[in-house]
C-alpha cells in the first residue's frame, strides 16, 4: 500500500524525468492545476510519451491528474497504457464523472489488450457537493481510494482552520467513512503547503493517521521522509501486533474466541483486526 503521492507537473520535463527517484510509493502527474491552460495538449502529449517508455509493474505506482469535463476525457484517452496505474479526477462531482471516465478506460484498455478494469480511479472531492456524495463516489465502478481538495473546500466553505485544523475533522472523517462502507482503500491525505514546517506536517499527518489514513499526497520530496515515518509501523508496534495475532490465532485453535492482552483488557477479532492491519502496513 503507497503511504506517499508526489504531485509531479506534467510540463516540466526534467521533473518529470526524475519523478521515479525521489522515494515516494507513488507519483501524481498533473495535469490539472500545474499546467496553464494553453499547456494543456503539450503536456498530456509530453505524459503519454514519458509513461510509454516506463516499464511496466515498477516499484512506484503511476498516477495522472486528469481535468474535469472533456478535456480530462481526452486526458484519459491518450495516458492509458501498461505502465499507468491509476487516474486521479479532478474536481469530481457525481457517479456519472466516474462513469464517463470508466468508459474511456474500458475503450482503451480493449484496444490495447490490457486487462479489463486494470487502470484505477481517484476521485478529488473538491466541493460541497462532492463531499455529500462521497458514499456514491467511493462505490463507483474502478475507485481505489478518495481524496479530498481541501483547499478548493476551505475557498467554498469560507473556511478558515487553526494550526490543529480541527475545522476539517468533519469532512476528512466523511471520506473515512465512506472508504470504508464501500470496502475500498482509506482516503489519501490532502498535502500541506507548506513544505518547509516539517514539524507541522508530522503533527497534521499523525492526525490523519489517527482518524484512518494511512497515505499522504505531498508536493515536494522534502515531505516523503516525514510521511513514510508516520505511516509505517514501528518495530515496536510490530512485534506487539505479531505476538498479539499469534496469540489469539493459538486460542481460536482452542476454541477460545477471545483473549486477555498483555495489558490485561480484554481481546476479540474486532481489537487483532486493527493488529493484523499494522502487520500488512510493515509489509
Amino acid at each position: 500500500m503507497a503511504r506517499s503521492y508526489l504531485y509531479v507537473p506534467a510540463d516540466r520535463p526534467a521533473m518529470l524525468a526524475r519523478a521515479l527517484e525521489r522515494g515516494a510509493d507513488a507519483v501524481i502527474v498533473d495535469l490539472e492545476d500545474a499546467v496553464a491552460p494553453g499547456a494543456k495538449d503539450a503536456a498530456r502529449e509530453a505524459t503519454a510519451n514519458w509513461l510509454a517508455g516506463l516499464t511496466p509493474g515498477g516499484p512506484t505506482e503511476v498516477w495522472v491528474r486528469v481535468n474535469p469535463g472533456p478535456v480530462g476525457l481526452a486526458d484519459a484517452a491518450a495516458v492509458v497504457g501498461p505502465a499507468l496505474y491509476g487516474l486521479c479526477l479532478a474536481k469530481c462531482e457525481t457517479p456519472a464523472d466516474v462513469a464517463a471516465v470508466d468508459g474511456v478506460l474500458s475503450e482503451r484498455e480493449a484496444a490495447l489488450g490490457l486487462a479489463p478494469g486494470s487502470v484505477a480511479l481517484s476521485p478529488l472531492l473538491e466541493s460541497a457537493g462532492a463531499v455529500l456524495t462521497a458514499p456514491a463516489l467511493a462505490a463507483a465502478p474502478r475507485v481505489a481510494h478518495l481524496q479530498a481538495g481541501e483547499a478548493d473546500l476551505r475557498a467554498e466553505l469560507g473556511m478558515e482552520p487553526g494550526p490543529e485544523e480541527r475545522e476539517l475533522l468533519p469532512i476528512r472523517v466523511s471520506l473515512v467513512l465512506a472508504c470504508a462502507a464501500a470496502r475500498v482503500g482509506p482516503p489519501v491525505g490532502p498535502v500541506s503547503t507548506d513544505y518547509r514546517d516539517t514539524e507541522a506536517l508530522r503533527r497534521s499527518t499523525e492526525a490523519l493517521r489517527a482518524l484512518g489514513y494511512r497515505s499522504r499526497a505531498c508536493i515536494h520530496p522534502a515531505q516523503i521522509p516525514v510521511v513514510h515515518e508516520v505511516f509505517t509501523p514501528s518495530p515496536a508496534e510490530l512485534d506487539a501486533a505479531r505476538d498479539l495475532v499469534d496469540r489469539f490465532d493459538a486460542a481460536l485453535r482452542e476454541g477460545r474466541p477471545v483473549i486477555v492482552g498483555a495489558d490485561g483488557r480484554m481481546v476479540d477479532e474486532a481489537v487483532v483486526r486493527t493488529a493484523r492491519r499494522t502487520l500488512a502496513a510493515g509489509g
